[in-house]
């Protein structure tokens, strides 16, 4: 895991270099955003690129690597029409662990700092991939997840979800990457599927096996039928039965 120093000193010389003449696709750019393409990025590698009128966040060679932290539908359209000549990485990070940083209404004053009970998961990518499963059967697509730590920035300005009784979130920022996980196929997505889990098995055992809300579960399946890593074999009751694809190692 990288730790943090480390981190710093490569958002500076990212810095640095953009005030020689940065790209106009930093504009506007959050933190979490760039603290990860710079970690990403390799000496060699092409950073804020254009292609087929797209700014690309990393081109290594012959590959487009797009840094995207949340909304994958947005990116629909872009990923669609980059595939077709190129091959691509779509990088999606998680929050295995955040810390909370409160802050005054104008952001200047630090209140305090707690760290967050809420753990993410790996499972957590089906929130988004919902928007985009098909673009997995493509070969020349790819998905990789970073679990990661980080600092979210709250500021007291009655601005925010009642949820957070009308605190808004102002910033993340990357404070280490735990790990990563690729995915370039749909078979891969099978290893997220429990071995203990009963075949054929509903959305409702899924989550039960898995230990998060039907909901996931729901996109989970969702997401592998429509990869073709699962299909549909039967029901029970009013739930549909599934089964892993005999299709899908072809």
């Amino acid at each position: 895991m990288m730790n943090l120093g480390a981190i710093k000193q490569r958002t500076k010389s990212s810095k640095a270099s953009q005030a020689r003449g940065g790209s106009i696709g930093t504009l506007g750019e959050k933190s979490l955003h760039s603290a990860l393409k710079n970690w990403y990025a390799k000496p060699g590698d092409r950073v804020e690129a254009e292609m087929d009128g797209f700014h690309i966040d990393i081109v290594r060679r012959k590959i487009l690597i797009e840094i995207q932290t949340s909304n994958f539908s947005s990116q629909r359209k872009k990923l669609k029409t980059l595939i077709a000549k190129h091959r691509v990485r779509l990088v999606f990070p998680i929050a295995k662990e955040k810390w909370i940083v409160r802050l005054s209404g104008d952001g200047v004053k630090r209140l305090g700092r707690r760290k967050s009970p809420k753990r993410g998961h790996l499972l957590f990518l089906f929130e988004e991939l919902v928007s985009i499963p098909s673009l997995i059967k493509e070969e020349n697509f790819s998905l990789e997840v970073l679990l990661i730590q980080e600092e979210e920035d709250r500021r007291d300005d009655g601005q925010g979800s009642w949820r957070r009784k009308g605190w808004s979130v102002a910033d993340h920022r990357l404070l280490g990457v735990v790990s990563s996980h690729v995915f370039k196929r749909p078979s891969d997505f099978l290893a997220l599927i429990p071995p203990d889990l009963s075949d054929p098995f509903s959305t409702r055992e899924l989550a039960e096996v898995i230990e998060q809300p039907r909901w996931l579960a729901q996109k989970m399946a969702y997401c592998l039928r429509h990869m073709g890593a699962i299909e549909v074999v039967g029901k029970k009751g009013n739930s549909l039965l599934y089964s892993a694809s005999e299709a899908v190692g072809e």
